[in-house]
């Protein structure tokens, strides 16, 4: 992968899971890496701490995205660490519920829209006066946006907003000269798929893949680091599926 020696990069959600192995894989390739977390402070400093003990640049920073100036809060902070320049921007940070369609309550849907889609894109307003040229921004979408995953209904809708929203930002963006891509992980082991730890739940997973294995946080983070670097400088406007062959 391109060196990201001298880039600078934020990663929401960062302290566990997918959002962590991002973190490290960035900080792996050289660069300087926001560590944000909502609630997880002691797992986000001890990313920080493992980025730092490996030779690389970290900062922990909180903010809490399910609130309405929560994006406005973050991208302030952000730029009291990196002044005018910010070349990476992962929007990893997320909520899902998975639920019939009768028991999902209007909190309960608010709540995800607000975390997996309002956030976004208010991130990525609120910090455009310090993206330029070569900057690349990745969203997290999903499996569930394109093919029937569990009873995640609401999860799916915020995430195929996700997949429109990478277009529309791409082909706005564009002229600045900043990529916009999605990736869209299958279901990984992760706190937010705690049924893969069950047979039932292992079984149904590796049923609906091509590889039989289950997929680490690192096999998306790799995936987040290539998009972020020069190797992926052609690729804009698109929706990576990363998720072993699943539902082929």
């Amino acid at each position: 992968m391109t060196t990201l020696s001298g880039k600078t990069a934020l990663v929401t959600g960062a302290s566990r899971g997918i959002g962590r192995a991002s973190a490290l894989a960035l900080a792996k390739a050289g660069a300087q890496v926001l560590v944000h977390y909502g609630r997880g402070a002691k797992e986000a400093e001890a990313v920080v701490a493992e980025i730092r003990k490996a030779g690389g640049r970290a900062h922990a920073i909180a903010a809490d995205l399910s609130q309405p100036d929560g994006p406005h809060k973050l991208a302030h902070g952000v730029r009291a660490i990196v002044g005018d320049r910010l070349d990476i921007l992962v929007a990893n940070a997320g909520a899902s519920k998975a639920a019939a369609i009768e028991d999902y309550t209007v909190e309960d849907f608010d709540r995800l829209f607000a975390v997996n889609v309002r956030a976004p894109f208010f991130l990525v307003q609120q910090l455009l006066p310090i993206l330029h040229e070569g900057s690349s921004i990745i969203l997290l979408s999903s499996l569930a946006a394109h093919a029937v995953v569990g009873t995640l209904s609401a999860y799916a809708a915020t995430k195929g907003a996700v997949d429109a929203l990478v277009k529309h930002f791409a082909f706005a963006l564009g002229i600045r000269g900043i990529r916009v891509n999605a990736v869209a992980p299958g279901v990984v082991q992760t706190d937010m798929s705690n049924f893969t730890k069950t047979d039932a739940g292992r079984d149904y997973t590796l049923g609906m893949q091509a590889l039989k294995r289950l997929a680490m946080p690192d096999d998306i983070g790799s995936v987040v680091g290539f998009l972020a670097s020069d190797s992926a400088r052609w690729i804009t406007g698109d929706t990576v599926h990363v998720d072993g062959g699943s539902k082929l």
